[in-house]
């Protein structure tokens, strides 16, 4: 036995011997990891599956998420709950940081890889959204902090200095919605992500459609949305059957980390 299949047995005794086998893949800003949870009346029960580093790559002077790496250790991960947990899977959903987000061509291809929240493309984008539509409005519409970071400001530096992917991009994700995209072939975006764009309504729990349209931005690209605990669709069958897994439901957890983390808070309210 080689010594990483004996981790794999020794972590593995902490999840239940029998019933169902959710997976979750868990996207930190400088790590990753793909874990298999059971529940029963009492207990959640836990065991990490793989884990693997994450962390801006410097690209042509600019930040940006390595998501091939990224999606290549997912799947090595699930190749290898496959291998342990089998048809006792019944289903798998992602979870990330927030603000960050990609653009998808028609035909799903990736326009660009993805800007870490860092890069400073977005410095002094606030002052100049300011300057097209006030502050008090912005807040109006979404009721979210002002942060340089939020995905609204982030689309803006990329409306004024890459204009031309804006003009490709059928389909807006955020990051944990690009995973589901990876897994199930669906385009969704979950609320709770959603929110950390700055141009969600959260009274509607829709896209803030008329603020976007004072900044010009592509209202069109931008999916669904659906909540917390919807399925989206089912595993690709080019993945379930290459790595093993049966054709298990996608499902979207809260996908931004920390409303995953205050779901997991053990309170009745």
């Amino acid at each position: 036995m080689t010594s990483e299949a004996a981790s794999d047995e020794t972590l593995s005794s902490s999840v239940a011997a029998e019933g169902p086998v959710l997976l979750a893949i868990d996207l930190g800003a400088e790590s990753g990891r793909v874990l298999a949870g059971t529940v029963s009346d009492d207990a959640i029960a836990l065991h990490e599956v793989h884990r693997f580093p994450n962390g801006p790559v410097h690209w042509a002077g600019t930040m940006r998420w390595p998501i091939a790496r990224l999606w290549d250790n997912i799947q090595i991960g699930l190749g290898k709950a496959a291998r342990q947990y089998g048809d006792r899977i019944a289903s798998v959903g992602c979870d990330t940081w927030g603000v960050d987000y990609a653009l998808l061509s028609s035909t799903g291809e990736l326009l660009g890889l993805p800007f870490n929240h860092r890069d400073r493309r977005t410095a002094g984008q606030r002052e100049m959204a300011y300057e097209r539509v006030p502050q008090a409005d912005i807040f109006a519409a979404t009721g979210v902090q002002f942060m340089e970071i939020n995905t609204l400001y982030q689309w803006l530096a990329s409306q004024r200095h890459t204009p031309e992917l804006l003009d490709q991009a059928v389909t807006f994700l955020m990051m944990p919605d690009l995973v589901h995209f990876l897994l199930s072939g669906e385009r969704r975006a979950e609320f709770t992500n959603a929110t950390t764009t700055q141009f969600v309504d959260p009274r509607s729990r829709t896209w803030a459609s008329d603020l976007l349209s004072r900044f010009d931005l592509p209202i069109e690209v931008l999916p669904p949305i659906v909540e917390p605990g919807e399925t989206i669709g089912t595993l690709r069958t080019d993945i379930a059957e290459r790595l093993g897994l049966p054709a298990v439901p996608v499902v979207a957890p809260p996908t931004h980390d920390t409303a995953a983390a205050v779901v997991a808070i053990p309170t009745e309210h």
